[in-house]
């Protein structure tokens, strides 16, 4: 088990990026004004298709959708770096050491970068009319992100709160500073000592937001997207800012967890020695 002095230090570093989250840059703010009327001159195919995404994701939160994690995958790479075989569920993943699960998840996050590079790219090729195709496309392999570095973390992504969680992370992604500010301190119930969870599915009611603020934290890079050919490039950056941005945000909050689990364990473990 890592000692408790190199937790804390671990801990404090994803709490400085916790506050670095909540600043905006005034570029940023300027960058979200044209959505409005971006909102209305929208094609309708568009709008449908982000109406489909909102029934979407209340499935998701349901029943997990068809968003399962590649478990099985995710265990054989902690047999690998481990080299223990004993590891065969979600919940023996928990007691591995906490920088194994920072690597896999890194990796993780690199590779779906790259692969929603790739998908930016294909569906910038059809400005407007290949957009309609990237947003769903975009949110699925986000969902799938966050699913994995959950298992990587040791929490298992089939249980309810943690897809509520999940949902968490993809709106603290997409929020803008006053909204960064609220989910943040929403996340703080997953990290407290009682572990209680219960107020998370009345805070959900705003899921519909999440898939709104979405499409719009795309920004500009979007708009120039809906230009054929040309929205190659920007749809490849675009993609690969999004995924990028969610798989740090993934990490963080999850690794935020096990580690408080840990220094958890660390106390009550000295608690029963000095009991003894």
């Amino acid at each position: 088990m890592e000692e408790r002095e190199w937790l804390k230090a671990q801990l404090k570093e994803i709490e400085k990026w916790e506050k670095d989250q909540q600043k905006v840059w005034f570029w940023e703010k300027l960058s979200r004004l044209p959505f409005q009327m971006l909102d209305k001159l929208t094609p309708a195919f568009i709008q449908k298709k982000i109406g489909v995404l909102l029934d979407e994701m209340g499935h998701y939160i349901q029943s997990g959708g068809a968003y399962l994690t590649s478990e099985k995958g995710i265990i054989h790479q902690f047999q690998k770096k481990c080299a223990d075989d004993s590891i065969q569920r979600i919940e023996d993943i928990e007691k591995a050491p906490i920088e194994i699960m920072d690597a896999i998840s890194e990796h993780m996050g690199k590779n779906r970068t790259n692969l929603a590079t790739v998908q930016g790219a294909t569906t910038g090729v059809g400005g407007m009319f290949t957009l309609a195709a990237d947003i769903p496309a975009v949110l699925g392999l986000s969902l799938k992100t966050l699913q994995d570095i959950a298992v990587t973390y040791g929490y298992d992504p089939k249980n309810k709160e943690e897809r509520v969680f999940i949902i968490k992370c993809l709106q603290l992604t997409s929020a803008d500073v006053v909204g960064k500010k609220s989910i943040l301190k929403e996340l703080r119930s997953f990290h407290d000592s009682e572990g209680k969870h219960e107020n998370m599915f009345s805070q959900i009611q705003g899921w519909r937001e999440v898939v709104y603020n979405y499409r719009d934290s795309f920004g500009w890079k979007k708009l120039f997207q809906l230009v054929p050919v040309a929205g190659i490039l920007f749809g490849a950056v675009s993609n690969r800012s999004q995924l990028k941005s969610i798989a740090e945000t993934g990490m963080m909050q999850y690794r935020k967890r096990r580690i408080v689990s840990r220094l958890e364990e660390i106390t009550q473990q000295e608690q029963s020695e000095s009991g003894a």
